[in-house]
């Protein structure tokens, strides 16, 4: 459990992190900014599969296929309805911030909502992860997700100074952000503790997720500026590192 708590502190610790790096240089270059997002949607990406897909298949015993595939649309279709609720990062960074004439608790509330609520299924599959019973695992999946929190919290703070919110409630939104990444965690490890048989659906579930923030935002986001093929490689290289890893120390 304590190791639970540390990763959970780790994870929603990252976008904090990120946010910090984002008060020191205020104007991130756009490639910057894609190569490591890349990097770390590679790293998701093989956590997603190796880490969250193949132990469904494993864990789900005769019916395994059939669980892990419906997990896997289940999670991605999730997203999918929370995106039309609330626009992620990508939709709303230089339009509703940066154009709509609206106040400033307005701009504040819609960034924080935004991520707060992406954040909480990323938090869950990390928490998810530990149910396996494979430490090693779960710290690779938990690994990749604060990998990917770093960049969010950095591009973050620049439009939110630029609308006028006070540096000091910038940090604390970007602090409220990764406290829900917290909490994600802690529900989705005590989810698939206290009812065990769910283990299989839950992890295809979370690898489901995954898998949908990669294509419909990490993806999109970094091949939006003219960075493609530095994109391209970096997802390949946060790849191939996160395999070596699981070869390494699986």
């Amino acid at each position: 459990m304590q190791l639970v708590l540390l990763t959970a502190l780790g994870v929603g610790g990252a976008t904090i992190f990120g946010s910090v790096i984002g008060f020191l240089f205020k104007k991130i270059s756009h490639r910057f900014s894609d190569i490591i997002l890349s990097f770390a949607a590679g790293v998701m990406l093989a956590a997603a599969v190796l880490g969250l897909i193949l132990p469904s298949l494993e864990y789900g015993g005769k019916w395994s296929i059939v669980v892990t595939v419906a997990g896997i649309f289940i999670g991605a279709f999730s997203i999918n309805i929370i995106d039309r609720i609330v626009p992620h990062l990508h939709k709303i960074i230089g339009t509703d911030i940066e154009s709509h004439k609206s106040t400033k608790l307005d701009k504040v509330l819609l960034f924080v909502t935004a991520i707060a609520i992406h954040n909480l299924p990323e938090g869950i599959a990390a928490g998810v992860g530990f149910g396996s019973g494979d430490t090693t695992q779960a710290l690779l999946i938990a690994g990749g997700i604060a990998l990917q929190n770093i960049p969010e919290g950095m591009v973050i703070i620049g439009p939110m100074l630029a609308s006028g919110v006070t540096p000091k409630k910038t940090f604390l939104c970007a602090m409220a952000t990764g406290v829900i990444e917290i909490v994600g965690t802690l529900i989705g490890y005590f989810a698939v503790s206290i009812a065990s048989f769910i283990l299989p659906f839950a992890l295809a579930f979370a690898g489901g997720t995954m898998l949908y923030v990669i294509s419909d935002e990490m993806i999109p986001e970094t091949h939006a500026h003219g960075s493609e093929i530095g994109a391209t490689y970096a997802l390949l290289v946060g790849f191939c590192v996160m395999l070596i890893s699981d070869v390494l120390l699986g």
